[in-house]
């Protein structure tokens, strides 16, 4: 028997994610996409500051540590694509990986593929389709 398995499957782990990103948001690190399901956590700082009042800086995040979310790196998800071309079900969606921004253009290489949509995109920006993570 193996001792040094840490999750069995890994679909969903905690991971540091760049800046300003909240749940339900695509995300690239490193080789992996993935979407968050938690907001990036903040709780090294209170909760509540001296007078009591909420600290709007805190982020539980999921119990996250800070800088981590809890990150789905499988499934299907209901996400925006920035450009207006059109896709068709299986086709390529790619990241901008400066911005975490879904595009339909590899831009040459720069932007790696994330997932396959798997329902039609029309020429519409920031259209929401489900799209198919890959890893």
């Amino acid at each position: 028997m193996s001792t040094n398995e840490i999750f069995r499957s890994g679909d969903k782990l905690s991971l540091p994610v760049p800046d300003g990103r909240v749940s339900g948001s695509p995300v690239r690190i490193g080789g992996l996409n993935g979407v968050l399901a938690t907001d990036k956590a903040k709780v090294d700082v209170s909760p509540t500051n001296a007078d009591g009042t909420l600290n709007t800086s805190y982020n539980y995040g999921g119990g996250n540590p800070t800088g981590n979310a809890s990150v789905w790196l499988v499934g299907v998800h209901d996400l925006a694509v920035s450009t207006t071309t059109t896709r068709a079900i299986g086709d390529p969606i790619y990241i901008i990986t400066a911005t975490n921004v879904l595009t339909t253009t590899d831009n040459s290489g720069a932007n790696p593929l994330f997932g396959h949509a798997v329902e039609a995109k029309s020429a519409t920006a920031n259209e929401v389709i489900r799209v198919r993570i890959v890893n």
